[in-house]
C-alpha cells in the first residue's frame, strides 16, 4: 500500500471540514495510508519532502496525477507532504524539499489546502485507475 504522511501544523477547527478530510481518506483508504503529523516534527528523519508553496511547481491534474507516482517510485511507495502554517513554511524546511508544489496561486488557510490536497490525491488516484471521476 502506498503512504502517506501529512505535515501540517495546528489542528482542523471547523466540523464540516473535518468531516470532508474523513470522506477524502475514507476514499482513499484503499489505495492510499494517509498519516497527519499536527507539526513539523519528525520530518528532519525523512530524506524525501514535497511542500505545498505558492511559487511551487503547477501542475494540471493529469499531470500531478503522473507526477505523484513517479514520486512514488522515487520514495519508495512513501510521500511526504509539507503545508505551511500561518506563516508559511519555515525557510530551513522549505530549501530542504525535494521539491516546491503549487495547489494554485491563490492564499489558503492551511486548514482549506488539507483538503485541496486530499481531493487532488484523491483525483490524481482515479486518474490512475481510469474511473470517470476526472471528466
Amino acid at each position: 500500500m502506498l503512504k502517506i504522511k501529512i505535515f501540517s501544523p495546528g489542528k482542523t477547527k471547523e466540523e464540516w471540514l473535518s468531516h470532508a478530510l474523513k470522506e477524502y481518506e475514507k476514499r482513499l483508504s484503499k489505495e492510499l495510508s494517509i498519516e497527519w503529523i499536527p507539526s513539523y516534527e519528525g520530518l528532519k528523519k525523512e530524506r524525501y519532502y514535497l511542500c505545498l508553496d505558492p511559487q511551487g511547481q503547477s501542475y494540471t491534474s493529469l499531470e500531478f496525477s503522473k507526477f505523484l507516482y513517479k514520486a512514488f517510485e522515487t520514495g519508495g511507495a512513501r510521500l511526504n507532504f509539507v503545508i505551511g502554517g500561518p506563516e508559511g513554511i519555515p525557510e530551513p524546511i522549505r530549501s530542504n524539499a525535494y521539491q516546491l508544489i503549487s495547489l494554485s496561486k491563490l492564499t489558503f488557510t492551511h486548514q482549506m489546502v488539507r483538503l485541496i490536497l486530499l481531493e487532488q490525491l484523491y483525483r490524481a488516484v482515479q486518474i490512475e485507475k481510469g474511473t470517470e471521476y476526472h471528466k
